[in-house]
């Protein structure tokens, strides 16, 4: 099976139609979580079901779905204010099912999860120690691939080989090139697309709140390198 495997569109509509057009045909495109929270939640949710997907929840789903109750978020909260914006405009119809997908799943041996098999929201990065790694893949089995910190990356500790696909959307690579994962049979390939990256972000600044993500990612991308440290630090602060 031919399996295109997109993580982190959050919203950006420009940079998926970029990759669906530079992409060959699937059979399957594995949708790897974070297609929402974004800008354009309504028109990537409509672009992705016209397309043979399977999902798997990444912590936007479940946020978004959360949002869907509760108070009105602080105005310096960025994740819940923008995970809102989301859940208001997609609707409760479309917003409450993202937060029931399944962790993970698997196809022709390879497991698709958003950050590690048990949990949507850890931190593994290209700086991570092998320590946190076999500790977040215990049991995960060959192959699994990810996403969530929106650098692609290949690494193998003891049995397992883990692969960060990138992000389609929000890239944290230094040139705003959108990122993703071919796999051909069980067999995976990192790929890129550039496009228009800058007039995406500035397209999408004109909608959307979280402008210093657009910025880092797309508009005036940010050493990849520097995002690195950044969430390398997070992660080693969770710990």
């Amino acid at each position: 099976m031919n399996v295109l495997a997109l993580y982190d569109i959050h919203g950006n509509i420009d940079a998926l139609e970029a990759v669906l057009a530079a992409a060959p045909a699937p059979d399957l495109v594995l949708v790897g979580g974070d297609a929402v929270p974004g800008p354009f939640a309504s028109a990537t949710l409509d672009r992705l079901a016209e397309l043979p997907t399977r999902w798997v929840r990444g912590n936007g789903e479940r946020e978004v779905a959360a949002a869907l109750e509760g108070p009105d978020p602080a105005p310096d909260d960025v994740a819940a204010v923008t995970a809102r914006l989301s859940a208001q405009e997609i609707g409760a119809a479309r917003a409450t099912p993202l937060g029931a997908l399944p962790l993970t799943t698997e196809v022709d041996g390879v497991l698709y999860c958003h950050a590690t098999p048990r949990d949507d929201a850890v931190i593994l990065t290209r700086l991570s120690p092998d320590e946190r790694y076999a500790e977040a893949l215990a049991g995960a089995g060959p192959l699994v691939v990810a996403g969530h910190t929106h650098q692609q990356h290949d690494r193998t500790v003891g049995g397992t080989r883990y692969l960060n696909a990138g992000s389609v959307g929000l890239p944290y690579e230094g040139d705003g090139a959108a990122r993703w994962l071919w796999v051909s049979d069980g067999v995976p390939e990192l790929r890129s697309t550039p496009y228009d990256s800058q007039a995406a972000g500035r397209r999408m600044k004109g909608v959307w709140p979280d402008a210093m993500s657009i910025d880092a990612a797309l508009v005036a991308p940010v050493p990849a390198l520097e995002i690195t440290e950044f969430f390398e630090q997070r992660a080693q602060q969770a710990t």
